[in-house]
């Protein structure tokens, strides 16, 4: 997706009347921070780090150390439609942090606020205040698009499954020039993961590596010998 697309489909969704506010800040989460859907669903209001209103910096920090995908009430020991599992690809009890943008920032702390949520409260909780069920988040995501796309767009790829925001903030942030091991760290893959998924996807930084290039300087002249 790109930024037009994204701040369209984010906007429509918070319009919902119904529910609206809660699934934007979850959208915008994924947008802003590239987590997994599961990982995010599984957050709780004390794994994120706000800053002071008046602060400077207002970056915030998300604390990302839980999954808890829809795996069917008959594979899990509980009954329950969610597992709760470790991250994908880390060890048991591992976790890793993730910066969000003010942006994300604002609208989580105006997000918290308004739904008077607890530091043990989940963050993006369903109407009845249990985990957000993966059914609304994909309803919600798929009408955004058909209310926002136009009809060839809706039926292209582009933004086609709520794990593509997370795609995008991973490709976004290569192609903004952040070292590959570090959208690594922030998305909880490896590295050659990462490169071998978004290689092909990094874009639009051939004039910026022209320029360094170029500053580097050339060798220089050699005056003819006498």
């Amino acid at each position: 997706m790109n930024p037009d697309q994204a701040v369209a489909l984010l906007d429509w969704i918070r319009r919902r009347p119904r529910g609206g506010k809660r699934l934007h800040a979850f959208f915008a989460t994924l947008y802003y921070c590239g987590p997994r859907p599961e990982e995010a669903v599984a957050m709780r209001v004390g794994d994120v780090s706000l800053p002071d209103v008046d602060a400077d910096d207002q970056w915030c920090e998300l604390m990302i150390h839980t999954a808890t995908p829809e795996v069917g009430k008959q594979w899990t020991d509980t009954g329950e439609i969610h597992e709760q599992r470790d991250l994908k690809g880390r060890a048991e009890g591992d976790t890793r942090t993730v910066p969000g943008h003010p942006a994300l920032t604002r609208i989580l702390r105006q997000h918290i606020e308004d739904e008077e949520l607890k530091p043990g409260d989940l963050l993006f909780q369903g109407e009845n205040g249990g985990i957000l069920a993966g059914s609304v988040i994909r309803r919600a995501w798929r009408s955004a698009r058909r209310a926002v796309l136009a009809p060839h767009v809706f039926d292209s790829p582009t933004g086609k499954r709520v794990y593509d925001n997370r795609h995008t903030r991973l490709t976004k942030w290569l192609n903004d020039g952040i070292p590959p091991a570090q959208v690594a760290e922030w998305a909880g893959n490896s590295v050659p993961v990462l490169l071998a998924t978004y290689a092909r996807c990094v874009d639009g930084q051939l004039p910026d590596l022209k320029k360094r290039l170029e500053a580097a300087g050339d060798l220089p002249d050699l005056s003819d010998a006498d």
